[in-house]
């Protein structure tokens, strides 16, 4: 399926955006680094009392400007409330979405990095992880061009109650669901639904979902939206999804 074209989204304009909508949502700015001299950030917000620590990322790809405006527009609507601990990374490939290619400026795909860490955004990015306590959740925010719909992976290595029915039945509504029985190379476990058979760790090239996987939690989501369709549909879905998600951790 080919994709939406769409201009590039500028990454200094949508940190800048982000920035605004930190603080009125209660979020603090961490700088962690800089790639060409623009800022790699965090976003933190630290809630009194018992509350799980959720994370979420978007902004891997410069190709996939849904993500990012998903996770954009959830912070200014105040879905980012006081139920939890929120650390959101929104923009972990600025120079990427700058071009409007997958890959940072040297051509390096940043989601087959997280084992070498050679590139400096990935680099940064870990060492910032190392300093987060455990997550009860991770989501990290995609698209596919090639897929004909919505489809997540799971990493659920503790056989944690699974959340991925559920957010399929979120998007169902909205977007198709990827029917096929291999997506992205591998079986499809349900509609829309990949779940690892062999050790993902054993994986040469590990994406952020695999080091989070790892070192940060025993719970793992990967949202793929199919970038053929409308940009308004894309983020609809993936917010779907992801509120989907955070809704039912308590």
């Amino acid at each position: 399926m080919q994709a939406v074209k769409a201009a590039p989204l500028d990454p200094a304009d949508f940190i800048a955006r982000c920035e605004a909508a930190a603080g009125p949502a209660g979020f603090r700015i961490e700088t962690y680094g800089e790639i060409l001299g623009c800022p790699l950030i965090a976003l933190t917000k630290r809630t009194p009392g018992p509350r799980p620590r959720l994370y979420l990322s978007a902004g891997m790809h410069g190709d996939e400007p849904a993500a990012p405006l998903a996770l954009l527009e959830m912070l200014t609507a105040g879905v980012f409330d006081d139920r939890a601990n929120w650390l959101l990374c929104p923009m972990l490939n600025p120079t990427g979405h700058a071009r409007g290619t997958r890959e940072n400026h040297d051509g390096r795909d940043l989601n087959r990095d997280y084992k070498d860490q050679l590139s400096l955004e990935s680099k940064a990015h870990a060492r910032w992880l190392t300093r987060q306590p455990l997550f009860e959740l991770t989501l990290c925010l995609h698209e596919d061009w090639e897929s004909q719909g919505f489809y997540l992976y799971e990493l659920n290595p503790s056989q944690r109650p699974s959340l991925a029915e559920a957010m399929i039945a979120a998007v169902a509504p909205i977007c198709p669901i990827e029917q096929s029985a291999i997506i992205d190379g591998r079986p499809a476990a349900a509609p829309g639904i990949i779940r690892p058979i062999s050790d993902p760790l054993l994986r040469e090239n590990w994406p952020e979902a695999i080091y989070l996987r790892h070192h940060h939690t025993t719970l793992s989501y990967t949202l793929e939206s199919p970038s053929a369709l409308p940009l308004a549909q894309r983020i609809a879905a993936l917010r779907a999804a992801t509120e989907t998600a955070i809704a039912s951790v308590k």
